[in-house]
């Protein structure tokens, strides 16, 4: 069975030591998912466009390396996205994006998905740059009423959106992912970005994404750990202490790493989310955490293999 990861992949720029240099670091949140879930020891596969550029060869050899299917990778001769990363006292990352003509945003649409491929992972700046978002979009669609298990992740990045190279106002992307929630059963948000789709006049919340049909609502609290919503209930486990880095790459952590929790428990169709107990969840959000935090004691997006992160 076969995770399928949807979006780009990129480059973040990295200050180095605080000075005025920068350092290349691979990313991009579906590429960082995809690493995380071939690392953890789940089958999985990239969907994406990737450059022909010196970066784009480096992107295939890193999926390679951590085991990640790259048949669905599309090439192209257009540059790789680049991301400048900004790093606070904390640890904790701004980004802003060099976007325009890149690869990734000019990807195909993939056509029939096989038997094989049973749960598919959406997130950040494809969700954003046309014509790739409305590639996604319809697939995000398709897999969904073929039965497939879906997961998003907005991973809202402000600088990206509505700016003068950007594609969509706030609130037109507010719009464009409540338009997404009835296709999607576990909507993956942190605080932030909560906080973020609640604004303005097409904002919404938990209990509105909940209402229109999403299955699980899986929010990160940075250091506090991490929560899902459902209908019934809120169930929370705490963060792991660690010294924090930098937080690059955390939420994508989770992300893959609860993708491949359900993968070895064969929980991969919106019933069976739905059906998962309290302690099923505990199991799932304790395991991403600690994934979680062994990526931000480390430098840039450096999800950990499955020898580092035992599951119980």
């Amino acid at each position: 069975m076969t995770i399928l990861v949807c979006g780009e992949a990129l480059v973040d720029l990295v200050p180095v030591h605080e000075g005025p240099l920068l350092s290349p670091k691979l990313g991009g949140g579906p590429f960082n998912v995809a690493v995380a879930i071939g690392r953890l020891g789940s089958k999985v596969a990239f969907l994406s466009r990737v450059s022909s550029d010196p970066f784009g060869e480096q992107i295939l050899g890193s999926l390679h390396d951590a085991g990640v299917d790259t048949s669905w990778v599309q090439r192209g001769d257009e540059p790789t996205t680049l991301a400048m990363t900004t790093l606070a006292s904390d640890g904790s990352a701004q980004y802003s994006f060099y976007a325009d003509g890149t690869a990734d945003r000019l990807v195909q649409d993939p056509g029939d998905l096989p038997d094989d491929v049973h749960t598919l992972s959406f997130g950040t700046l494809s969700l954003l740059y046309e014509p790739g978002a409305s590639v996604y979009a319809n697939l995000l669609k398709r897999a969904h009423a073929a039965g497939k298990l879906t997961m998003l992740d907005p991973n809202i990045r402000p600088a990206a959106i509505d700016s003068t190279s950007g594609d969509i106002t706030a609130d037109g992307f507010r719009t464009r992912f409540r338009s997404w929630l009835p296709d999607v059963d576990i909507l993956k948000v942190s605080e932030d970005d909560s906080y973020w789709l609640g604004l303005g006049e097409e904002g919404t919340t938990v209990d509105d994404w909940l209402a229109a049909g999403v299955s699980a609502v899986v929010m990160t609290r940075g250091g506090d750990g991490l929560s899902v919503f459902r209908a019934s209930e809120e169930i929370s486990v705490p963060g792991v202490s660690v010294d924090v880095v930098d937080t690059i790459g955390a939420g994508d952590t989770v992300h893959g790493a609860l993708l491949q929790f359900l993968n070895e428990e064969t929980i991969v169709t919106s019933s069976a989310v739905r059906d998962m107990s309290k302690e099923d969840w505990e199991r799932a959000l304790s395991f991403a955490a600690r994934a979680a935090a062994i990526t931000v004691s480390r430098p840039g997006a450096d999800p950990p293999w499955a020898s580092e992160a035992p599951r119980d």
